[in-house]
């Protein structure tokens, strides 16, 4: 599974770099950078490490592409690193849950793409590969956006995934969406991110922290995902966030039904 394909740069008419924002759905300062090779080269060497090779029409590769052109136009130089990506690094990060493992791909933290692929089940006995529960998939968002500071739309989010897993629209004091609420709350009074509660501190153990659980379903990701919808300004969702580790939790709970 994918956070959407990355687009792949069109020849420009004018010498314009290509930039991130042109093939990755990403904000900020980022957006703006154009791809360098040396960018590309440690994309290429994360994804190596983890799928034992470039992953075919994956962020490195379109990262690779890139890159190509703006060398090729004399934008940028064999050796260039963005500054982002040579101090806040590139990174392939893996979650396990139950029968598979959830693969983000990120720059500087934000997340260009989400894969999920299935891992062997031994076949000893009557081993059965289990669903993927909403509080297993909120434990994953820990990991995948763990930086993130709590907004209005992942505590709109946190709290419908608590009411499908635990079927009670009773907000729990000290539960997860309590907590995220709390974090939301605070974050809005303070400036610096650097300050702010993270997704991963509100997440971390979600599962143990649920008064009941259940599998993850498509109904049950709608209701989060639009929960995420309406309270985000941009109307829409956050890449490997609350939302998106949910529907990817039902798109595999589909699959291995």
């Amino acid at each position: 599974m994918s956070q959407g394909k990355p687009r792949r740069p069109q020849a420009a008419e004018q010498e314009v770099p290509v930039k991130y924002g042109d093939i990755f759905n990403v904000s900020g300062e980022l957006a703006d950078k154009p791809v360098k090779p040396e960018d590309a080269s440690m994309m290429q060497t994360a994804e190596s490490t983890v799928f034992g090779k470039t992953k075919k029409g994956g962020p490195a590769s379109a990262m690779q592409s890139a890159a190509d052109q703006n060398e090729r136009a004399g934008l940028v130089s064999h050796h260039d690193v963005t500054d982002i990506a040579g101090e806040q690094g590139v990174s392939v990060t893996e979650t396990d849950v139950p029968g598979s493992r959830i693969i983000t791909e990120a720059v500087g933290g934000q997340v260009f793409g989400q894969y999920v692929e299935p891992t062997p089940v031994a076949a000893v006995g009557a081993v059965q590969q289990g669903s993927i529960t909403i509080g297993e998939a909120l434990e994953a968002t820990a990991q995948t956006a763990i930086d993130k500071p709590v907004d209005q739309s992942d505590a709109a989010a946190i709290q419908a995934a608590e009411v499908r897993a635990t079927g009670s629209n009773v907000i729990i004091p000290g539960g997860l969406a309590a907590s995220a609420q709390s974090a939301a709350a605070h974050n809005e009074s303070v400036y610096r991110d650097e300050d702010k509660i993270k997704l991963g501190a509100v997440l971390t153990g979600a599962t143990r922290r649920l008064a009941a659980d259940k599998a993850a379903t498509r109904q049950e990701a709608e209701g989060v995902v639009s929960a995420e919808l309406r309270n985000n300004p941009n109307v829409a969702t956050h890449p490997g966030g609350v939302a998106a580790s949910v529907a990817a939790a039902a798109r595999l709970n589909e699959n291995i039904r």
